[in-house]
Formats: structure tokens, C-alpha cells, sequence
């Protein structure tokens, strides 16, 4: 979701570069943990009862979410005792690492306090209000 690099891509460049010195690639990886603890810091400030994850995926038009940096953040926000549930329309599971899996988007909307989303889509411009977002130009760049 907010990773300069994807955490499978920068783990990889790890892997392939372990026995070359170099600080670059470890400084990646820590950018994108401070990351996701500042975005789950400010969810957190924020107290909400329940915070739903508008879609999984990492960029429109992809169908990869299993190693989404939403996950990261998503356990950060469930440590502290907020509850977690998901809008995901290619999921047919009722659970997502422990989170409820919502399938009908007027209930998720109704249901969430707060909708983490990596760019806004139309689908939430009702809720904007609600929406906690990195998307300052309202598309993928």
C-alpha cells in the first residue's frame, strides 16, 4: 500500500544481494516499516472502533494482495484493539488473516469508522470523510 518498494521486491533484493555490502537495500526496508508505523500511528490517533480496508490490492487494476503492505499495517492497528474488516470483491473467503471479509460495500461503508484505501476511488466519494488516503492527485503515478 505505501512501500517505496514492495515488501516481497526489497526482501528479494536482500536475498540477492546478502553477501555484497551495501546500506541501500536495508534502508529501503526500514523506510517501509517506518511507514507503515506512521500510517497505523495516525489511524490509531484518530480511535476508531472499526477501521475498514477498502481493497487489498496494492495498485488498480492488480489482483495481488497476498503480500500487500496493507497487511502490515492492518496488524499494527489490530494490536492496539481495533477492529479490522475488509472489502475485497475477489476474496470468496469469510476471513482475512483473522479480519471479517465484507462482501456488500453499502454494509462495509456502514459498518467502518474509518476506510484505509491507497487511492481514492468513486465508489467511496459519499464517505470521503472517512477515507484515510496517501492520494493527493486521485490516480496511480
Amino acid at each position: 500500500m505505501m512501500d517505496i518498494i514492495s515488501p516481497k521486491d526489497s526482501k528479494q533484493l536482500l536475498a540477492n544481494y546478502r553477501d555484497v555490502p551495501q546500506n541501500l537495500i536495508h534502508a529501503v526496508v526500514e523506510s517501509n516499516r517506518t511507514r507503515k508505523d506512521f500510517i497505523a500511528d495516525e489511524i490509531i490517533k484518530r480511535k476508531p472502533r472499526v477501521v475498514g480496508v477498502y481493497r487489498l490490492v496494492m495498485k488498480s487494476g492488480s489482483d495481488n494482495f497476498r503480500a500487500s503492505s496493507i497487511q502490515g499495517v492492518m496488524k499494527r492497528i489490530k494490536s492496539k484493539g481495533i477492529e479490522v474488516i475488509i472489502y475485497e470483491p475477489t476474496l470468496t473467503e469469510s476471513l482475512f488473516f483473522h479480519s471479517k471479509v465484507i462482501h456488500d460495500l453499502d454494509d462495509f461503508l456502514q459498518q467502518s469508522d474509518l476506510i484505509l484505501y491507497n487511492r481514492m476511488d468513486v465508489s467511496l466519494e459519499a464517505v470521503k470523510d472517512k477515507v484515510y488516503t496517501r492520494d493527493i492527485f486521485g490516480h496511480d503515478s
